[in-house]
């Protein structure tokens, strides 16, 4: 495995007016070198889809073919997530005033010494006051 994947970007994977050539590259990335991810990556990218199915911008049919793809990609998930959860990954989200699910990532990308790829701004400058490395930058990754 070769990087930290959240569900921002790996969402972009399933809208074409989302994608961009990094979040592209990021995909290639992953289905040749695989990625790891918090456990709850799962009902992140699930919930994800559901609420793209909710405001009308794919149908079920298409929801669960999306689910199928994502789930098929080489997408470690990370047994230690709830462990962690109430030992550093909370102390990360209360320090960085993150989301308990976002400190997920960034303790991940931590503790294992991974590069974490995320759109999420808040979650990039988290990443970037610890050192842990960023893949892309926030301008090439984020949608047009």
């Amino acid at each position: 495995m070769s990087l930290v994947v959240d569900s921002s970007v790996a969402l972009t994977w399933c809208f074409e007016d989302e994608r961009t050539p990094a979040t592209m590259a990021l995909l290639d990335q992953v289905t040749e070198t695989g990625a790891i991810a918090p456990a709850l990556w799962p009902l992140e990218i699930l919930n994800g889809l559901a609420m793209a199915e909710r405001r009308g911008r794919l149908d079920a049919e298409r929801r669960e073919r999306l689910a199928g793809f994502l789930r098929e990609l080489p997408v470690a998930l990370d047994n230690e997530t709830a462990t962690q959860a109430w030992t550093l990954t909370a102390q990360l989200s209360a320090r960085f005033r993150l989301t308990l699910y976002d400190a997920a990532y960034l303790e991940l990308a931590q503790r294992l010494r991974l590069p974490l790829a995320t759109l999420d701004q808040e979650l990039r400058a988290a990443a970037d006051a610890l050192g842990v490395p960023l893949l892309g930058g926030g301008a090439d990754l984020a949608p047009p």
